[in-house]
Formats: C-alpha cells, sequence, structure tokens
C-alpha cells in the first residue's frame, strides 16, 4: 500500500515555466465549445483568476487551431482596464490553457435575462466604459468582431470588460475584409453584405447591444438568417413605442448615429483623427467624467449581488455527474515532444501556443507591416455570401460564427503571404479574408 500517498508531491517551481501545477483548481463558472472556465487561484500569490481550457482534440476536429493560436497571439497585445485581460498562457497534452482576470459579476446576457428593466444610466455607463476599450482595441489594429452581451463581463463593482477574442482579428491597413465572422444579430451590414469592413463594425455591435440592454429585445429581427440579414441590410430603424418612458432623446440619438448604415457617417468613425472624442462629445455623454471613468474611480451604478452566483451553476453539475471527464493535474508524457513525428495539428500547437507569464514576458504585437488604411467603401448592394457557422457558441442567430475562406485560415502575421482577389462589389479596393 505504500504507493497510495499520492498526496506527497513534487515541489512546485514557479521559477520555471508556468504550468497548470502553480494553480489550484476552483468552481466552474463558464462553458464554451472547447472546453471551460474554471475559477483558479495562484498557489503563491493567491490571487484568482478565470482559467480557460481548451481540448486539443475538439479544436482539431472543428479546424480551428487557426483561431485558438489567433487569440492567444492577439490577447498577449493586450492589457486594459476593460478588457478581460491575459495573464498567462500555457499548454498540457490535451488541453491549452488561457489564465484570464476572474469577472465574478456575471455576463451583460445573464443580467439581461434575470432583470425586467435596465435603467438607462446604467446602459450609458457600460457604454461609455465599453467606447473606451474599443477605441484601445481599435488604436492597436484589433477588431473584435464578435461584440454582444454574453461577450461583455462585469467585475464583482459593476465595471464592464470585453471578453472572448475567438473571432478577433488584425484589420489590415491596406484592405477591407469581407469574411464573414460574428453573431448574426450584431453584425453591421457592411459585415453580413460582404461590402468589405473595418474597425467600424465594432461600434455599430455597440449600437445593437445599447438597444438590448435599454429595450429587452434587438433591433433587427428574422425567424431565419435570410430574414435577419434583410432586416440589417433594409430595414427602417424603429425605436419601440415604449422608448421614450425607457431612453432620453440624447440616448436615442446617440444609438441611431452608432446605427448607422454608412460606416464613413457612423458614430465613432466619421473622423479617423477625431477618433473617440466623436463619441464623448455627444450629447449623450456630457456628463461623464473621462478620466475617472478610465481610471476606474467612478462608483458603476449597477452592482451585482455577489451573495449570488452571477452565472449558471449547471456548469459545476456536469462534472459532479460525471458528464464530462474533470479536468485535472498531469504531466507532460514528454517535456520536449519531437515535432517531427507529431500531427501537423499538434505541431502547430507546440510552435504557435506558447507560454506567455505577465510577469515575466513582454507583451509584444503580431501586427503585420501593412500600408496606410484606405477610404472606407459604402454600397448599397452587394452579392451575398453564404454564412457558414463554427462551433464557437450556440445556434444562429445570436451564435458566432465564422466564415472561413479555408480549412485552417492562416494567421494575420502570414497576411502578406495570403492574399485573395478582389470581390467585384468593392470597387477600387482589394478584399482580405480573415
Amino acid at each position: 500500500m505504500g504507493n497510495v500517498a499520492c498526496c506527497c508531491s513534487d515541489p512546485i517551481n514557479f521559477d520555471g515555466d508556468v504550468d497548470l501545477y502553480h494553480f489550484d483548481l476552483h468552481r466552474a463558472v463558464g462553458k464554451g465549445a472547447f472546453g471551460k472556465v474554471r475559477v483558479v487561484e495562484h498557489k503563491k500569490t493567491k490571487k484568482l483568476y478565470a482559467l480557460k481550457y481548451i481540448d486539443k482534440a475538439k479544436c482539431i476536429k472543428q479546424k480551428a487551431i487557426a483561431n485558438i493560436i489567433q487569440e492567444r497571439r492577439l490577447l498577449e497585445e493586450i492589457d486594459h482596464p476593460f478588457i478581460v485581460n491575459l495573464r498567462y498562457a500555457f499548454q498540457d497534452d490535451e488541453n491549452c490553457f488561457f489564465v484570464l482576470d476572474l469577472m465574478l459579476g456575471g455576463d451583460l446576457r445573464f443580467h439581461l435575462e434575470r432583470l425586467r428593466y435596465i435603467p438607462e444610466d446604467v446602459v450609458r455607463f457600460w457604454v461609455a466604459e465599453l467606447s473606451c476599450a474599443l477605441e484601445y482595441l481599435h488604436r492597436q489594429r484589433i477588431m473584435h468582431r464578435d461584440l454582444k452581451p454574453d461577450n461583455i463581463l462585469l467585475d464583482s463593482l459593476g465595471h464592464a470588460h470585453i471578453t472572448d477574442f475567438n473571432v478577433a482579428i488584425h484589420y489590415s491597413e491596406r484592405r477591407l475584409h469581407t469574411s464573414v465572422a460574428g453573431s448574426m444579430a450584431y453584425m453591421a451590414p457592411e459585415v453580413i453584405g460582404r461590402l468589405g469592413y473595418s474597425w467600424c463594425a465594432d461600434w455599430w455591435s455597440l449600437g445593437v447591444v445599447a438597444w438590448e440592454l435599454l429595450f429587452h429585445r434587438r433591433p433587427f429581427d428574422g425567424r431565419s438568417a435570410e430574414k435577419m440579414k434583410h432586416s440589417i441590410l433594409k430595414d427602417p430603424i424603429r425605436f419601440p413605442s415604449s422608448a421614450r418612458d425607457k431612453c432620453s432623446k440624447e440616448g436615442q440619438q446617440f444609438i441611431l448615429g452608432l446605427l448607422d448604415r454608412n460606416p464613413r457617417t457612423r458614430l465613432g468613425c466619421r473622423d479617423r483623427d477625431l477618433g473617440i472624442e466623436d463619441v464623448r462629445s455627444h450629447p449623450w455623454m456630457a456628463k461623464i467624467d473621462w478620466d475617472n471613468l478610465e481610471n476606474k474611480d467612478v462608483q458603476p451604478p449597477f452592482v451585482p449581488d455577489m451573495k449570488k452566483a452571477n452565472f449558471d451553476v449547471a456548469h459545476e453539475l456536469d462534472e459532479f455527474l460525471m458528464v464530462e471527464k474533470p479536468l485535472t493535474h498531469t504531466k507532460r508524457k514528454t517535456q520536449h515532444p519531437d515535432l517531427e513525428k507529431m500531427k501537423p495539428e499538434l505541431r502547430q500547437l507546440e510552435e504557435q501556443f506558447t507560454i506567455y507569464d505577465f510577469t515575466k514576458t513582454r507583451r509584444m504585437s503580431y501586427y503585420p507591416h501593412n500600408q496606410p488604411i484606405t477610404t472606407l467603401g459604402h454600397q448599397e448592394d452587394a452579392e451575398p455570401g453564404e454564412v457558414i457557422q463554427s462551433a464557437t457558441n450556440t445556434l444562429l442567430p445570436t451564435s458566432t460564427v465564422v466564415d472561413r475562406s479555408q480549412a485552417g485560415s492562416p494567421i494575420n502575421e502570414d497576411v502578406g503571404r495570403y492574399t485573395h482577389p478582389p470581390i467585384p462589389s468593392l470597387a477600387g479596393h482589394g478584399s482580405e479574408e480573415s
């Protein structure tokens, strides 16, 4: 019976490369297509984080390796108060791990479903914080492409943070993008209509989010993907009959400014040099103290109830009921695997899903050095493209979709080597698939 004494584990080398042994595993708080999100505690610092882990086998099966590596690389470039930032990244034989800032206040979808009414001042506060995050991302030449209530998390104090960079990309400085990615109900017309798009599409999505938070419904509806697409491209934008009771005239004008179908005249996009000042100078935002807001010195008007779980407790039950294989600390079969003998996808993960430790590694950019940005095009009609659903989320029309131009679409670092012929609807512009 001498071999049973498993409690005497090897000492942990905190000076070495970070791995799962550096953390104690706590409760599961979320679930994605390839794994779960758990609360973890760093054994040395005692700090709590969110651990997002991704099953390599599922990832390979769904042809999502490029997305995982892309997300890993983009997160290394990001550090902002209103974004769920990456703190560590590593892998073992079965999983890739992201260790992220912990947000225990729940996502906005959770609160939207439980609150009968969200006051205008709460929505304005969240929109102001999110606009700071978007402006920062766009300065980094990053488009999120999937802004929706599900991907906005509150911390325990009530501050809003953007998460889930699974379909985020570096937007090109020389070509507009044409691949359909995001969640249909929140897609800008230039995305869903394949008119060619850039960073302005994120501001449209913010407009849809603000509308939904205020009115408990989305501005564009459709029982089918085709009807929703038509609604986004063509239907007049009409506020609900009760809008006056829930949102001021200035608030309605702000949202309509974001929901401008022409990206060149959309709020936040009208003048690249003006940038976020276009948003900040709007009458709806007149009372915001932007310096204090960015320093998180403004008291959030909505504070989550931390006595309750702000997430679906069913995530934990899965493991108790043995529905899924629980996550455990496991040593790698070999510390230095022979890359030549590995499957191409696993080799790609070994080589490109590199270790990240925010206490040791300097954040770096993988941005390809492109030419100055082109003028955004805008056309009423373009050839419709098929929307292909990926396994990153739930069903249409609110699921994340990404239209891949090829099975393992290239990482943007290599964008110069993978160019595609321009599509006819973009007169005067090249197109770029990502």
